[in-house]
């Protein structure tokens, strides 16, 4: 194929759909302040909104990956991204805390059977040199959704259109996904995988409830007390992991590939990586969150002056993405982890002195050192992460491992804000100083544990791009 027969069309439909699922998760972060004014909001709907689009995102993500392979994929990316945009239309119009919240773990759902079918069907529609270019777009579009959310959401809230406040960050989906649905038969291929296996309800199940039991007692246990209940469903996520892997190893034993397979995750360097990136994400959104807080509660900002200041981590953060591949190719893949993680880890620190020093006051360049070695740090640990375990893995289970990554990087978003928020709303009556520098000291320990997990990577573990795409690959939000 010649450059001239590259189809921007069917490129331009599923990069819709990425950008909306990835922006989603960030651009909610901006408006919280609002949503609390407006709806009246406790601190633990708060944390549902952030977390609850994680846990079913994550949830469901490997489920939804095994069904499009049999049911189509079109049809699938088609059906989720009309339930987002109807569980889109239920946020930006819900009454009340509760509506948004259900509406919310539904978008979450939805963005699961969206986000397997974007990288399988741009291997289905694009080939050789046009296949690099489409993911080059790909990757490029979920950066720019990752580090413009907080922006983009504090231009829609203060451009207020119609008076809709916090809520367009919701209904401007609406026209956007009706959009891809709408071109969807049109420009993308209807692709199944012959023989793919069904999808294991006992496993399924198990694997939800599992995630589920580990995320609820850490949202609700602070507000309620820590009655038994939360301990028990502690103990009993543990329970059920193992019940699930233990599914999961008789399924291969009987010839059927289990949603987490044992054999694709053998290797050192993709548990290690694996872990590596979750512990990044419990710390990613965690600090996305608190930061939002602190800017709009603590110092008063509105959400377009927060949304620029979230630019300065915007931007070192796309710097730090484009260069971890050099930094690897020089110093290798466990050395430029952990040098990541502790940039990482401070950055925080030095926004901790900053804040310890003006507190809810003065200009906000003091904190813009911290945010931009932050975000540096961040950047590279995740494209260096994101590289490591693919390079890692044989080329039968990249598919498999992809979905487990995504699903990792999902649950640990999930499972960070639901630790931060103990720490943060535990700490919020003796000031934002006080909780805010708390939260920052969580997060260092978060970075801490990145770095471990890195030091856990064989010593020869470098990064390769692979040269074919899973047949069931998963963005990586």
């Amino acid at each position: 194929m010649t450059d001239i027969s590259f189809r921007r069309g069917p490129l331009a439909v599923l990069l819709t759909g990425t950008f909306l699922i990835v922006l989603d998760f960030f651009v909610v972060n901006v408006a919280l302040p609002s949503v609390q004014r407006d709806l009246h909001a406790d601190n633990t709907a708060l944390e549902w909104l952030v977390a609850g689009y994680g846990l079913t995102f994550g949830g469901l993500l490997l489920v939804a990956s095994r069904v499009a392979d049999r049911w189509g994929r079109r049809r699938v990316f088609m059906l989720g991204t009309a339930l987002f945009v109807a569980s889109s239309a239920a946020c930006g119009l819900a009454p009340d805390t509760t509506t948004l919240v259900v509406a919310r773990l539904v978008q979450g759902a939805a963005a699961a059977a969206i986000a397997p079918t974007v990288l399988a069907l741009i291997g289905d529609v694009y080939a050789g040199p046009h296949r690099a270019r489409a993911l080059g777009a790909y990757a490029t579009v979920m950066g720019v959704a990752a580090a413009s959310g907080q922006l983009i959401g504090g231009v829609l809230i203060h451009l207020d259109l119609a008076g809709s406040g916090w809520r367009a960050i919701f209904l401007v989906n609406v026209p956007i996904g009706l959009a891809a649905v709408a071109a969807a038969p049109r420009l993308l291929p209807e692709t199944r995988i012959a023989g793919a296996p069904r999808v294991d309800v006992a496993e399924a199940a198990l694997v939800v409830a599992a995630l589920t039991a580990l995320v609820l007692p850490l949202i609700e246990g602070q507000r309620q007390g820590w009655p038994l209940w939360t301990w028990a469903s502690l103990v009993g996520s543990v329970l059920l992991a193992d019940l699930a892997w233990l599914r999961g190893r008789a399924l291969r034993r009987r010839g059927v590939r289990p949603l987490v397979d044992p054999d694709a995750l053998g290797a050192r360097g993709v548990r290690a990586g694996l872990a590596g990136q979750a512990l990044l994400f419990t710390g990613m959104a965690a600090y996305f969150l608190v930061l939002a807080l602190y800017l709009q509660d603590g110092r008063g900002l509105g959400p377009l002056a927060s949304g620029a200041v979230f630019t300065i981590v915007a931007a070192a953060y796309m710097v730090g993405t484009a260069d971890a591949a050099p930094l690897i190719a020089r110093y290798g893949a466990r050395a430029t982890i952990a040098g990541a993680a502790a940039t990482f880890g401070l950055g925080h620190l030095l926004l901790l002195g900053a804040v310890e020093h003006v507190g809810v006051g003065g200009s906000v360049l003091w904190l813009a050192p911290g945010l931009a070695v932050g975000g540096l740090g961040m950047g590279v640990a995740l494209a260096a992460l994101v590289g490591t375990v693919m390079g890692s893995v044989a080329s039968e289970h990249a598919g498999t491992v992809s979905g487990t990554a995504s699903t990792g990087q999902q649950v640990g978003n999930a499972l960070g804000v639901a630790l931060v928020g103990i720490v943060f709303f535990g700490r919020i009556d003796q000031g934002m100083v006080e909780a805010f520098g708390a939260s920052l000291v969580y997060l260092v320990a978060t970075t801490a544990a990145v770095a471990v997990a890195a030091a856990l990577l064989p010593g020869h573990t470098r990064v390769r791009q692979p040269e074919t795409l899973p047949s069931s690959s998963s963005a990586a939000a």
